[in-house]
């Protein structure tokens, strides 16, 4: 029931020709993802998150900016600091070690969230139809 926030694989940024520059966990002048502190059983002082609260902003050699969502509701259990001082490793492994953060959704909403989730084939056909509609 944890769910682990990663890039997509067709996220622009792991398109070919891009190069993380930065990533930057502070949100707002008063909101820093970095400032998470989690302890005990229950997860106290873990920031909670909505399905449009921004993780983080990675910015790219081409001068654009991402902002990356939680895109679930939960407790933001911990946020992955290698990618700071290692920012390729979020190119070079997305969906391992290149991890953006693990959020823990409420026990009674955890069933919906992944009754909602793409299989890997359907999640490809939605790739197909953007790019056949794209071109």
């Amino acid at each position: 029931r944890i769910c682990v926030i990663t890039l997509a694989e067709a996220h622009p940024l792991l398109q070919k020709g891009k190069t993380i520059t930065s990533i930057n966990y502070q949100i707002s002048a008063n909101c820093s993802r970095l400032q998470n502190k989690v302890s005990g059983k229950s997860k106290r002082g873990a920031q909670f998150l909505t399905e449009l609260a921004p993780l983080c902003r990675i910015s790219s050699s081409d001068g654009e900016e991402y902002t990356i969502y939680s895109c679930i509701r939960g407790r933001l259990i911990e946020v992955n600091e290698n990618i700071l001082n290692n920012p390729a490793i979020l190119q070079e492994k997305p969906s391992t070690e290149g991890y953006i953060a693990v959020v823990l959704p409420k026990f009674e909403e955890s069933k919906s969230i992944t009754q909602g989730l793409l299989t890997r084939k359907q999640y490809e056909e939605v790739l197909l139809k953007r790019l056949n509609s794209s071109s």
